[in-house]
């Protein structure tokens, strides 16, 4: 299976590499558990923050009632092939393969020529897509990004 690099500007197909690879003796970076902006006061604890609810969701209305109170909620969704050459308009899958799951940010919604879709922002950089953010279909669970929409509470 392929994957793509989520950092590459040109979005070529990379083989992805095994953990073994990544993680060298079964360890993996190191964990800053202190400040290194010696101008912040708040202990490493005292500023750690846990999930205390997460919200999915059942309809449409519910999801935009939440990102006008609460803002941005995220999204998971099947990625295909003509997905790595958006630039504009709504997106709807055409052609092309699954290239895997992604998880992006929705910032809110709209209508472009009839058309109803999320407005979402991308991991991929300003360069991909419209200035690194996309639309995409709403209300037709395009690539299974409605079934997947979720929000946390801390």
């Amino acid at each position: 299976r392929t994957n793509f690099h989520p950092v590459s500007t040109d979005l070529r197909t990379v083989q992805k590499k095994p953990c073994e690879e990544i993680i060298v003796k079964g360890k993996g970076p190191p964990c800053e558990k202190k400040c290194t902006n010696s101008e912040y006061k708040t202990s490493f604890e005292a500023d750690f923050h846990k999930v205390t609810s997460v919200n999915q969701y059942g309809d449409i209305k519910s999801v935009q009632e939440d990102i006008m109170r609460n803002g941005p909620v995220v999204a998971a969704f099947a990625v295909y092939e003509d997905f790595f050459h958006y630039k504009s308009g709504v997106y709807q899958h055409v052609t092309g393969k699954n290239q895997g799951g992604h998880a992006v940010r929705v910032l809110g919604w709209g209508t472009e020529n009839g058309t109803p879709y999320w407005l979402v922002a991308n991991s991929w950089n300003s360069d991909w897509g419209d200035k690194g953010l996309f639309k995409i279909k709403r209300g037709s669970d395009e690539c299974g990004f409605e079934n997947q929409l979720i929000s946390g509470s801390v």
